[in-house]
């Protein structure tokens, strides 16, 4: 793979090598429009009704999940994006210092699966988006050839904007927080001056275990970008602030989740068919003005395809360190072509697109919480990682354990999940445990994943971690 420097506008070309300290010219202050982009999703708007419809919580508990569940999930993106000036790697190759070489290809092929479906999720309210702008302002309807076309046109600009690298991305996500941020306080005002807040305060509070259970609905996304993290930080230099990392990663997610949560639930009071709505997005063509729509739609349409183009770039280094032998942009276009395939049998075949994803979350949110567990708890052990050895995939590497497995890792991971799967319920699997308990009632499997992951991995006998690992420049970096 090429090693050659990214300049701004320039394809990149570094796989998932270990980004040398030549390279390192990132700002910390670069991940808050990375994770305001991260969260630029108009189906936060149809997350926050359905907290107030389905759940019936009143507003004050909503406010109250809309903190709590991005300060959770992004404060976890935040510290495991420390990974990343550590390592200089993308996630999913810093992994195989954890697992194994042999052993990475567990978690990270059922992390590769699952961003299949994530970005399919994505790419379907990006095609509705567009469908809505067609009808509303040309008068085109919805049909078949054109569910497919607007489908294709979304996963061709993620494709592209992945391609390019990480400089197409932070560029992109510059100019979608400011222009989101215009707009969402044109669409906030609004729905403050019409909104009949008597009757959105006098809604009772709802059951406490359904406002628990609503905080991890609204952190499993958060949690889906947490392998991801440090892809976006390996550019950052050595010596950056590692609370700045966590700052910015939870700011940029907070000031977006929160308003978005919160305005979701609000417009449900009045249209409560927004929580079930089949096409979230043209319910909300229909409940605001034409000159507001568009721009808001269009604007959250660029929006997705960012949120699909983070997820793909990412999904790009996966593929690789799964052993896929193509070129980051190559194996981007892997996951392209899948998102665009499930997308149309979504479009086109599946009954309840809310139903498919509130689904989907619930056992997202279990999948990568597992992995969490492993390697935040490796992070507190392990102050840097071996760039030699984590490219050699044969028995000569340092992380080659036994085998090629971490036992301590696998083991953590495998139970883990396995913990984590008894308490979740979902539209497509009911754990035997998910109803009786706490946790369960709570909808808490995620939580019980990660930290049954975290404390077994914490506990059982480990490979040490090789002395002079590090080279000098990194232990001299580390001890500053």
């Amino acid at each position: 793979m090429s090693t050659t420097e990214p300049t701004d506008g320039a394809l990149e070309t570094r796989g998932i090598e270990p980004v040398p300290n030549s390279e390192r010219h990132a700002r910390t202050r670069d991940l808050f429009p990375t994770w305001v982009a991260a969260n630029i999703t108009v189906l936060l708007l149809t997350m926050g009704a359905t907290l107030a419809v389905s759940y019936g919580l009143d507003l004050s508990q909503i406010l109250v999940v809309a903190t709590v569940a991005p300060t959770v999930s992004y404060g976890l993106v935040g510290l495991i994006g420390i990974a990343g000036k550590r390592g200089g790697a993308p996630g999913m190759a810093l992994s195989r210092a954890v697992f194994g070489q042999r052993g990475n290809l567990l978690p990270g092929s059922l992390i590769w699966v699952s961003r299949w479906g994530w970005e399919t999720i994505n790419a379907v309210t990006g095609a509705y988006a567009l469908l809505t702008v067609l009808d509303i302002v040309f008068g085109i309807e919805s049909s078949t050839f054109l569910i497919l076309v607007t489908l294709l046109l979304f996963v061709v600009a993620t494709f592209v904007i992945s391609g390019l690298g990480i400089n197409a991305v932070r560029r992109c996500n510059r100019w979608a927080t400011c222009l989101f941020a215009a707009f969402s306080l044109l669409v906030l005002g609004r729905l403050i001056a019409r909104t009949d807040w008597g009757e959105v305060l006098r809604r009772p509070a709802g059951p406490t275990h359904l406002m628990i259970t609503g905080i991890g609905l609204i952190a499993a996304g958060g949690i889906s970008w947490v392998p991801s993290a440090p892809d976006f930080t390996r550019y950052l230099p050595r010596r950056a602030s590692s609370a700045a990392i966590v700052c910015n990663s939870l700011g940029g997610a907070v000031v977006v989740v929160l308003p978005l949560t919160l305005m979701g639930a609000v417009m449900a009071v009045a249209t409560p068919d927004l929580a079930s709505a089949v096409d979230p997005v043209s319910f909300l063509g229909s409940v605001l003005p034409l000159w507001m729509a568009v721009p808001y739609l269009l604007i959250a349409l660029v929006g997705m395809v960012l949120i699909n183009a983070m997820s793909m770039y990412s999904a790009g280094f996966t593929a690789q360190a799964l052993g896929i032998r193509l070129p980051r942009p190559w194996a981007v276009a892997v996951n392209a072509v899948i998102s665009l395939l499930l997308g149309g049998v979504l479009m086109l075949v599946a009954p309840s697109f809310i139903g498919s994803f509130l689904a989907f979350l619930t056992l997202l949110a279990v999948t990568f919480s597992a992995w969490a567990g492993v390697f935040g708890a490796d992070m507190l052990r392990r102050p840097a990682y071996d760039a030699g050895a984590l490219l050699d995939t044969t028995r000569t590497s340092a992380y080659w354990y036994r085998g090629g497995f971490s036992p301590a890792a696998v083991a953590a991971w495998a139970l883990g999940l396995g913990c984590g799967l008894l308490f979740t319920t979902s539209d497509w699997f009911t754990g035997p445990l998910a109803t009786g308990n706490p946790v369960g009632a709570y909808g808490l499997g995620w939580a019980a994943t990660m930290a049954t992951s975290f404390v077994l991995y914490a506990v059982l006998p480990k490979p040490p971690v090789a002395p002079g690992a590090e080279s000098a420049e990194e232990r001299a970096a580390m001890a500053v």
